[in-house]
């Protein structure tokens, strides 16, 4: 259901608008959560290891996806908090169109690519031919990936986070039984988890677009433009898209990089340390997701109102979502505390330090005191990629990956492997000052995409 975010208590309006959104992410990390924990369980480690391993190459492909996404988010946003209806369902046509086209090309460079990049990473030899299965068949799939997630950032501009959760739901339970069909059933190994991913996210693309187009169709136009007719694509909203998506897609592209990094480093502690690293992130990545959404969730709040002109409700809202983030950290950061070795008991056989699961341990312990960081920083990016601050949004995030590979590498020399896991709070510091300086300041106030008409 659409929904305006303009009008109402702000609390109310960012808890209710978030949770769907919590809840659908939880669900769609369900698809790598399975991935690892059916191949860890019914395939051996190095399976594990050989998915872990492709991660950083997947996430560049979801980062680009989710980057043009977000660009696609604000200025839907704005036009719809403007109530510039007809301009809106023409940037919506001209997003999915250019997505598609975008998302057909990553899939033919992903099968090129695929191989150097995971030598480039120092992947091991043992688990190589694994991981490039892996993300071939991933790549084979990369269109289906670019539609839903800009058709997700369409539904949220919209203020609607319900219909996607019940998308993710469905996908998410399709993935969940093909896996085990594929792996248990048919042996299929890690080969069989991609083609399980690649098809739920095939199905919750097409039914997610299906139900759009009914719905914009059904959506009238503003009243003193009834006779105006949107048009299928138009260069202006590329541009207005790429104002924000452009950075958006640096800014998501980077962190995949750093990914990359990182891997590289964390491969050369060889495939047991790969092995606890990779499902203590799992781990981390869900819990990980509460903020991610408040940002998402901040960001399309902070849109509709800068286009309705009401920049006094974004503090407003502002406010909310870090009260939000508190509570929400301090309730994961317990959990993680009392049933880690649980959590990880779904990836891993028990062991003691010097082990996968110790390695695992030890990374979720540090990382997780300091998720009430984490999400001071998205929050703030949040707003400021709302706004259309572009500028702001990108020095904050920048920062925050640059100072973390940096001291991860400098830290490796003195602290070992464990340089891996404090580096991650510093650089959540160092963005999170600069965010929430930058929110104080106000100058994100002037820094509106759209255009209002007269």
């Amino acid at each position: 259901m659409v929904k305006n975010l303009t009008e109402g208590k702000p609390l109310k309006l960012l808890f209710f608008f978030a949770m769907p959104m919590v809840l659908g992410n939880l669900f769609q990390q369900l698809y790598n959560m399975v991935d690892s924990m059916v191949v860890g369980k019914f395939v051996g480690e190095d399976a594990l290891a050989a998915v872990g391993s492709s991660f950083p190459v997947v996430f560049l492909a979801v980062a680009v996806a989710a980057g043009l996404s977000m660009g696609c988010n604000v200025v839907i946003s704005q036009l719809f908090g403007a109530n510039q209806i007809v301009s809106m369902k023409t940037t919506i046509y001209t997003a999915l169109i250019t997505i598609g086209v975008i998302g057909l090309a990553i899939m033919a460079v992903g099968e090129v690519v695929s191989a150097p990049l995971l030598q480039l990473l120092g992947t091991d030899t043992d688990i190589m031919a694994d991981s490039l299965t892996y993300l071939r068949i991933y790549f084979g799939g990369a269109v289906f990936l670019f539609i839903y997630n800009t058709m997700n950032g369409i539904y949220n501009a919209l203020g609607d986070s319900s219909t996607p959760l019940r998308f993710l739901m469905v996908s998410a339970l399709t993935n969940i039984v093909l896996d085990l069909l594929f792996v248990i059933r048919f042996e299929m190994g890690v080969a069989g988890v991609a083609w399980a991913t690649l098809i739920a996210q095939g199905m919750c693309a097409f039914i997610s677009f299906y139900v759009l187009m009914r719905r914009l169709y059904k959506m009238d136009n503003e009243e003193d433009r009834l006779e105006d007719k949107p048009g299928l694509f138009e260069i202006d909203a590329v541009r207005q898209i790429a104002r924000v998506g452009i950075p958006s897609m640096i800014q998501q592209s980077i962190v995949s990089l750093s990914m990359m990094f990182m891997q590289g480093l964390v491969n050369s502690y060889g495939k047991v340390f790969v092995a606890g690293y990779t499902a203590a992130t799992k781990i981390d990545t869900l819990a990980m997701m509460p903020n991610m959404n408040f940002s998402n969730a901040m960001s399309s709040y902070t849109a509709q109102n800068i286009g309705a002109k009401k920049p006094e409700r974004v503090i407003e809202g502002y406010k909310a979502c870090l009260l939000m983030v508190v509570i929400f950290g301090l309730t994961i950061t317990g959990i993680i505390f009392l049933f880690g070795p649980n959590l990880l008991g779904l990836f891993l056989n028990t062991g003691e330090a010097g082990s996968a699961m110790g390695y695992g341990l030890s990374y979720m312990k540090t990382v997780s005191v300091f998720y009430i960081l984490m999400g001071l920083l998205f929050v703030g990016n949040g707003l400021l990629r709302g706004a259309g601050d572009m500028k702001a949004f990108m020095l904050s995030s920048m920062s925050n990956l640059f100072v973390r590979v940096i001291v991860a590498y400098m830290l490796a020399y003195l602290i070992g492997e464990s340089a891996i896991w404090w580096s991650i709070p510093i650089g959540w510091a160092v963005g999170s000052a600069f965010s929430f300086l930058r929110v104080r300041s106000g100058k994100w106030k002037d820094k509106k995409i759209i255009v209002r008409n007269k």
